[in-house]
């Protein structure tokens, strides 16, 4: 038995939640409208392109809210909860710092690129602007990453429902692995995504109470300080310089890993080239919307952070258990645990009903946008370019709703990896520095640096990615001395330095593909006037105006915490 498995196990009696049936039957109504929306998206799957891809008829604002509800799973609700429970305010950085710049230059910068050159995926655009076989590689990679973080929130679900309702892990990982096979296997991208923006709201509905009661149960904002004071937290209520966070002793030097290691390195390598995400505005019914998707993500995105890190924040002073692991001492929880004991701590019955259906909603949601970018990828990536090139559409529909099932199998097996981490997001910050951040690196030195050649693309890829592994295999035996994520953080500045710096040795001694094939992959080959996205009518749906309203919302986050 694993020793987070061990952990939720005997802590079972502690979390259990005494469930009524009004409870269960308001998860049942939640399941049956899940794979309902499966079966009414089936209407509309003729095609590969309908089935992967949404056929590109989607709205901007139904694309937005699924590009931050794919975010929003297991790895998100528990994980962020967990770093708001150990860091408290340095977790703001996830969001604030984290993922809005991130997501206003996906927009404003690579979106256009993206959706202009008409490709089904991050590897696809890869292999225009490069060559086949880096296509392959980062379609390999890809698809490995997106099993491992189906598994983490299949794991994540799993632990939560065994503790809370006394299901046993396997049936737990199980339910849910069907449920979202269903209404994914049924309606693809469109069943995905719609059932998304239920989520989303779900889960919103979910948390805004466990703040709320939360903080009237500690006094308030100014309770909460004061708990948190007495209690020796103090580093807590302050964003910086997030020593605790990152595990880097000097002040300035954590304050640079927070700003160029999370703030550039790794969330533009994840916000920027993640196709999880990225293929919720490939869906978009044209550029502006494709275009006003992560803009229109951002806003939840910036707000969604007080709902998630404050109760944790809570959880660190009102459940003894995490309480005790602050202060060092043994406890029979996880920091992973917050949500959880926080339901169990403050909802009634009657209501719990509906926060075990925003915790499920959660791990599907997280769980079905990583098989749905799976499927596509694999599909026509690896299998229609790669392997079996030149069949017929109804053919490689077919391939996808396989690898639909074997995605989902494959995630039930993977789902045990993250029990050797006690914080989740520690091991999604792991993987981020492993498969994200050398694809950003080389895919930003391919858009801006012409010269950069096909294969210097791939061994650049190739050697970021094993650089960020090798970072961590030495943290992990002792060579390094890194806690908390600041591994992650090094070795996603350490791939990045090695991607760039072995693409661009090897260019030089190699030819770059002629200017004419590059235009429309290469921002100095594409005139403005292509760069362009045709405009809306309507100040709101301004990219310029979106861009400005989610960074001044940023940046007062900080401002109103820094004063409270």
């Amino acid at each position: 038995m694993s020793a987070a498995l061990a952990t939720a196990v005997a802590a079972e009696p502690t979390l259990r939640i005494d469930a009524h049936l009004v409870d269960y039957l308001l998860v049942g109504f939640y399941f049956l409208v899940v794979l309902g929306i499966g079966l009414i998206a089936r209407r509309n799957v003729s095609s590969s392109l309908d089935f992967l891809l949404s056929g590109r008829s989607l709205p901007a604002w139904v694309t937005g809210l699924a590009f931050v509800s794919a975010n929003l799973g297991a790895t998100e609700l528990l994980g962020q909860a967990a770093n708001g429970a150990q860091f408290g305010e340095q977790a703001f950085h996830y969001y604030w710092i984290g993922a809005i710049p991130a997501m206003v230059f996906l927009a404003l910068v690579m979106m256009p690129f993206y959706y202009g050159s008409k490709v089904r995926s991050v590897p696809e655009f890869l292999g225009r602007r490069f060559d086949a076989k880096t296509q392959r590689l980062q379609g390999l990679l890809f698809a490995i990453a997106s099993v491992l973080l189906a598994g983490v929130n299949l794991y994540a679900m799993a632990i939560v429902v065994n503790a809370l309702l006394g299901w046993p892990t396997w049936l737990a990982i199980v339910v849910a692995g069907v449920i979202v096979l269903a209404y994914t296997f049924l309606g693809g991208l469109s069943a995905a995504i719609y059932n998304e923006v239920l989520q989303f709201f779900v889960i919103v509905v979910t948390m805004v109470p466990i703040t709320i009661v939360g903080l009237h149960r500690v006094g308030g904002w100014d309770g909460l300080v004061g708990r948190l004071t007495d209690q020796g937290s103090e580093n807590m209520l302050q964003a910086f310089p997030a020593q605790d966070l990152t595990g880097i002793g000097s002040a300035i030097g954590s304050t640079f890993g927070v700003v160029l290691g999370l703030g550039f390195v790794t969330s533009f390598g994840y916000w920027t080239t993640n196709f999880t995400e990225v293929q919720r505005a490939f869906s978009a019914r044209n550029a502006a919307a494709a275009q006003r998707t992560p803009l229109i993500a951002a806003i939840p995105k910036v707000l969604i952070a007080l709902v998630i890190i404050i109760p944790g924040m809570i959880a660190a002073v009102l459940i003894p258990g995490i309480e005790s692991l602050k202060k060092g001492l043994p406890s029979d929880v996880t920091y992973n645990d917050a949500v959880p004991l926080l339901l169990r701590e403050l909802l009634p019955n009657g209501f719990l009903g509906v926060a075990l259906a925003g915790l499920l909603a959660a791990f599907m949601a997280g769980m079905a946008a990583n098989v749905s970018s799976f499927n596509t990828v694999f599909t026509y990536d690896l299998w229609q370019d790669w392997l079996r090139p030149g069949r017929d559409d109804r053919y490689y529909l077919n391939v996808g709703r396989t690898v639909t099932v074997v995605g989902t199998v494959l995630a039930i097996g993977t789902a045990f990896i993250a029990a050797g981490f006690t914080n989740i997001m520690d091991y999604i910050q792991t993987l981020f520095s492993f498969f994200n951040v050398p694809l950003f690196a080389v895919f930003a030195f391919g858009l801006f640096w012409k010269k950069l050649t096909g294969t210097g693309g791939f061994w650049g890829l190739l050697s970021g990615t094993l650089s960020a592994v090798l970072v961590f295999v030495l943290n992990q035996v002792g060579v390094l001395d890194l806690s908390g994520q600041g591994s992650s953080f090094l070795g996603g500045g350490v791939a990045t330095v090695v991607a760039v710096l072995v693409g661009w040795l090897i260019s030089r001694a190699g030819t770059p593909k002629p200017e004419a094939d590059l235009a429309g992959l290469v921002w100095s080959l594409t005139p403005a006037s292509v760069r362009a996205v045709p405009r809306e009518a309507g100040w709101y749906r301004s990219p310029t105006v979106l861009s400005v309203i989610v960074l001044v919302l940023a940046v007062g986050g900080y401002v109103l915490f820094a004063i409270v």
